[in-house]
């Protein structure tokens, strides 16, 4: 694993940490692939449930792209090739466990696609967010201009990367851009408890809920209550539904297996 991002197993939470606190977290070469390496390391471990993704330092969850690596564009298929069909941020989408995403400091530019990658994202008060692309003369991209829309809407969205100026994160909040806004010393606490509350629901019913929200957004009603209604019912036939109905009757917490 890159020490530039870090991997920790608590429990049934998994723990990834962008790593690059002098740099505050910049995206480089060592992030680009640490970062899906940890994911598919937290997909690929059976006792993990939920996975937290923060940054480490005071200062930022992400200020985007590391500048010191920008450089001159020679050839313009392949700069495109490689992105079209295996690009980084694509780790995200191959996850079926959710990711909550503890953002605090800076988070912008391609720290905000990260964060916009995630499932559920928690703020600290001090986070402020942007996406400032068009200040360097190009474009989000690794899925913000496609994200950001999604979630707050279109007019905000082009709002925020027209102009590139920054929110806090009330505004944030607000917009819908965030779910949850808390003190800067209590976010890898609230973030530990909202993943552990997650991890402790039934597994496949956890995965079918993500795969039903994110798949049926990009599909007309129908189709998404179709389904909807697939995915419900292969969980009529899962173990746990057993082990929770019996739980109930028992006035016991179940156990769940993930079956």
């Amino acid at each position: 694993m890159s020490e530039a991002v870090t991997y920790e197993r608590r429990e049934a939470v998994a723990w990834v940490t962008l790593n690059r606190p002098e740099a505050m977290n910049a995206i480089n070469d060592a992030v680009r692939t640490g970062l899906p390496e940890c994911l598919a390391r937290a997909e690929q471990d059976d006792e993990v449930r939920a996975i937290v993704l923060s940054g480490n330092g005071p200062r930022a969850f992400c200020v985007g792209a590391d500048v010191k690596e920008f450089a001159p564009v020679e050839a313009l298929a392949d700069y495109r090739g490689p992105r079209l069909h295996g690009h980084w941020i694509a780790a995200f989408e191959r996850l079926r466990k959710p990711v909550i995403a503890a953002l605090h400091g800076f988070c912008m530019g391609g720290g905000l696609e990260i964060a916009m990658a995630c499932d559920i994202r928690i703020a600290a008060e001090n986070a402020v967010f942007a996406m400032p692309e068009l200040t360097h003369g190009f474009i989000p991209g690794a899925g913000g201009t496609q994200r950001l829309a999604r979630l707050v809407g279109i007019g905000r969205a082009m709002d925020m990367i027209l102009s590139g100026e920054r929110i806090d994160a009330q505004e944030a909040r607000r917009i819908g851009l965030v779910t949850r806004v808390t003190a800067a010393e209590s976010l890898a606490e609230e973030a530990g408890k909202l993943a552990a509350l997650i991890a402790g629901r039934a597994p496949l019913a956890v995965m079918a809920a993500k795969e039903a929200l994110l798949r049926g957004a990009d599909m007309e009603l129908r189709a998404g209550m179709r389904l909807e209604l697939d995915l419900l019912t292969f969980l009529m036939g899962s173990e746990d539904r057993k082990e929770a109905i019996a739980a109930f009757r028992d006035k016991r917490a179940p156990a769940f297996k993930g079956r």
